[in-house]
């Protein structure tokens, strides 16, 4: 789904583990490390593309996760020139993202890259809270700074982890 500004619609996952650690992915082939990502299809809302794509990147359903928040607004990347392309309509310039911070409730063993014939990922590592920063490429890195920013009232908050333990 393309809005009339040439931006793809699609969402975004953080995901925590109890350690405060959050799960970045290598994309097959590549030396890029992200967050699990993805677009919205015609007929979904941003939680629903979510669920669809936490099972077919990562391999997790929804009774693995709880769902911690949201982020306020979209937030958008420009693709750089060389990314877009021009032959397809309409043109897609870059995404905008809706971003959703999951805590794992299940065990890592549940984590299956190869969930869908397709995978996207060969890797995976839980890393601290701001190391991310340091690997996506630059192109997301607004984005990821915007979110992480927003999420960080969360994770970080030895408050919030107490009472998650009770």
């Amino acid at each position: 789904m393309i809005d009339e500004e040439g931006y793809r619609h699609g969402i975004g996952i953080i995901l925590v583990n109890t350690k405060r650690q959050l799960f970045l992915a290598k994309r097959i082939g590549k030396t890029a490390w992200q967050f699990p990502q993805g677009g919205m299809k015609q007929d979904e809302t941003p939680e629903q593309a979510m669920y669809r794509e936490l099972n077919e990147e990562i391999g997790l359903k929804a009774e693995d996760v709880k769902l911690l928040s949201t982020t306020r607004r979209w937030l958008r990347y420009r693709l750089p020139e060389r990314l877009i392309r021009h032959y397809s309509k309409p043109i897609c310039i870059g995404q905008k993202q809706k971003w959703f911070l999951l805590q794992l409730v299940n065990k890592d063993t549940s984590i299956n890259l190869s969930a869908t014939e397709d995978p996207e990922f060969d890797s995976w590592a839980w890393v601290s809270y701001w190391y991310p920063l340091t690997q996506v490429v630059a192109f997301k890195r607004r984005v990821y700074n915007l979110v992480m920013k927003e999420f960080a009232r969360i994770v970080l908050s030895k408050r919030f982890w107490e009472h998650q333990k009770k």
